[in-house]
C-alpha cells in the first residue's frame, strides 16, 4: 500500500504555539499522575485503613487501563479524528480527578483511577499524533521535543509534588491539582487545535482486535507486577503470563486476517517506524530499571535521606526535558541520525561511568556521571520520536503514537523486572543469597556496577536498532 505524505495544517507560528501549549498541558497533567500518587501510598494506606497490596491497585488500575486501550483509543483518533476524542479524555481525566479526592473508600479510589487512565489513554496516545499534524515537517523536530521535555518534566516532578501536596494538605490535594490544569487543557484545545484532515477511505473500527489487545497487555502488565512480589516462578505469574503470550498469538493471527485491522502488520516493514519503537522499548527499559535500583544505592550505600535521594533522582530527567527540544532543533537541522546516534553514545557512556559507583563516590561525581546520561537521553528520545511519526502515513499518525506510548510503558515494565533481577542476582551471589533488602552495601555497590553495565549492553542494542531504522529510506 503507498503511503500519504504527512500534511500539516495551515495554521499561523501563534496558533501553533497555543496548540502546543494546550496540548502540552494535557500530557503534562497526565505524565505528572504517574509518580505524584506512589509517594502517597503509605497516607492512602492510614487514611483508608487498609493493606499495602490493596492500596497498590490505586496505581495498578491506572496502569493496567491506560496501557490495554491505548491500540484502541488511538485507532479511534485515527477513524474519527484527534482532537475530540483528545478533549474527551481531558474531560474525563479532569473528572475522575475530581472524584478522586472525594473517594469515601479505598475500592472507590480504585474505581476512578481506572477511569482516569480511561482519559490518560486518549491524551498520551494522541497528543504527539495532534502535534505531528499541526507543524510541518521543517519544525517537527523541535515540536516533538517539547512534548518530551513535558513528558520528561512531568514525570521528574510527580514524587516532589505529591510531596509537597501532602505536607501542605491531604492526600485529596494530589487529585485536585489536575481540576485547573485540565480546565484550562480544555479550553485551549476547544478553542485552538484544529479539526484532523480524515482519510477518504472508509475505516471499520475492529472490536475483536481491540478486546484481544487489553486482554493482552492486561494479563501481561499483571503478571510482572506480580511477579515483582510473588517470584517469577510462582503459578499466579506463570498463567498470567502464559495467557497473555497466547492472546498475543492469537491478536496476531486475528489482525493479519481482517481486512481492517485494529493494527495494520504490515505498518511494521517499515524499518523506520519499527526499529524506533524497538531502540524506544530498550531505552526505556533502561531508564525504568535505573529508577528501580538508584534509590538502593543512594539510601542503602550513601546513607542519603528520602528528600535528597528525590533531588537526585529527579536530575537526569529534567536534564533530558531541558534538552529535549534543543535535540529536535538539531534533529531539523542536521537530521535524525547524527543527533540519536550522539544520544545513545553518551547514553552508553554514561552507563559505564554511573557502573563505576562505590561507597567513596560524592554528590558531584553522581551528577558528573547522570549529566552525561541525562544529555543523552534528551538529545535520543525526540529524533527518534520524530523518526517514527515520519514514517507512517497521515491516517495512521494516531495507531504510530499510540505504539510508541506502549513502547515507553512496556519498556518501563519490563526494565523493573528485569533490571531488578539481574541486580538482585548479582548481590545474591556475592552475599550468600541475601534479599536486597538485607544485603550488606558491599553487596549493593557490586550488583548496582554490574547491572549498570548490562545497561550499557542493552543500550547498545539499541544503538544498532536506531542505526538499521536511519539506514532504511522511505
Amino acid at each position: 500500500m503507498s503511503q500519504l505524505p504527512i500534511q500539516s495544517l495551515t495554521l499561523s507560528t501563534s496558533q501553533k504555539s497555543w496548540v502546543l501549549l494546550g496540548v502540552g498541558l494535557g500530557v503534562f497533567m497526565s505524565t505528572l499522575d504517574v509518580g505524584i500518587i506512589n509517594v502517597a501510598l503509605p497516607t492512602l494506606v492510614q487514611s483508608f485503613h487498609t493493606s499495602f497490596p490493596l492500596a497498590q491497585w490505586a496505581v495498578l488500575s491506572y496502569q493496567l487501563v491506560s496501557s490495554g486501550l491505548v491500540l484502541g483509543a488511538t485507532r479511534l483518533g485515527d477513524m474519527w479524528g484527534k482532537k475530540p476524542l483528545y478533549q474527551a479524555g481531558l474531560i474525563v481525566f479532569t473528572l475522575s480527578s475530581l472524584l478522586c479526592s472525594f473517594a469515601p473508600s479505598i475500592e472507590w479510589l480504585i474505581g476512578f483511577r481506572a477511569l482516569q487512565g480511561l482519559g490518560a489513554v486518549f491524551i498520551s496516545g494522541l497528543g504527539l499524533a495532534i502535534v505531528t499534524e499541526v507543524f510541518p515537517a521543517s519544525e517537527r523536530g523541535r515540536a516533538v521535543g517539547i512534548i518530551g521535555s513535558v513528558v520528561s518534566l512531568g514525570i521528574a516532578s510527580g514524587p516532589s509534588a505529591g510531596g509537597l501536596l501532602l505536607n501542605l494538605s491531604g492526600w485529596q490535594s494530589i487529585f485536585l491539582i489536575n481540576v485547573p490544569l485540565g480546565i484550562v487543557a480544555s479550553f485551549l484545545v476547544a478553542r485552538l487545535v484544529p479539526q484532523s484532515i480524515l482519510s477518504e477511505r472508509k475505516q471499520k473500527f475492529d472490536p475483536l482486535g481491540a478486546l484481544l489487545a487489553l486482554w493482552t497487555l492486561g494479563c501481561f502488565g499483571l503478571g510482572m507486577t506480580i511477579g515483582q512480589s510473588e517470584g517469577f516462578s510462582s503459578v499466579n505469574t506463570l498463567v498470567l503470563l502464559a495467557i497473555a503470550a497466547l492472546s498475543f498469538v492469537t491478536f496476531l493471527v486475528v489482525e493479519a486476517i481482517l481486512d481492517q485491522p485494529l493494527l495494520e502488520l504490515h505498518l511494521f516493514r517499515n524499518l523506520q517506524l519499527s526499529m524506533s519503537l524497538l531502540s524506544g522499548w530498550l531505552t526505556f527499559t533502561v531508564i525504568g530499571g535505573s529508577l528501580l535500583i538508584t534509590p538502593f544505592f543512594l539510601e542503602r550505600v550513601k546513607n542519603y535521606p528520602t528528600a535528597k535521594v528525590g533531588l537526585l533522582l529527579a536530575f537526569s530527567p529534567i536534564l533530558s526535558g531541558l534538552i529535549a527540544p534543543v535535540a529536535g532543533i538539531l534533529s531539523d537541522r542536521f537530521g535524525a541520525r547524527l543527533i540519536t546516534s550522539i544520544g545513545l553514545g553518551l547514553m552508553i557512556g554514561g552507563c559505564l561511568g554511573i557502573s563505576t559507583f562505590d561507597a567513596q563516590i560524592t554528590e558531584l561525581g553522581y551528577i558528573s556521571r547522570y549529566f552525561i546520561y541525562g544529555i543523552g537521553l534528551g538529545l535520543f528520545q525526540s529524533p527518534n520520536n520524530t523518526t517514527a511519526m515520519g514514517a507512517v502515513s497521515r491516517d495512521r499518525l494516531g495507531i504510530a503514537s499510540g505504539l510508541l506510548s506502549l513502547s515507553r510503558t512496556c519498556g518501563n515494565t519490563v526494565g523493573v523486572s528485569l533490571i531488578g533481577a539481574v541486580f538482585g542476582g548479582l548481590i545474591a551471589s556475592v552475599s550468600a543469597g541475601a534479599d536486597v533488602s538485607v544485603a550488606p552495601p558491599e553487596a549493593i555497590v557490586t550488583g548496582f556496577q554490574g547491572t549498570f553495565r548490562f545497561a550499557a549492553l542493552i543500550l547498545c542494542a539499541s544503538a544498532v536498532a536506531s542505526v538499521l531504522k536511519l539506514r532504511h529510506k522511505v
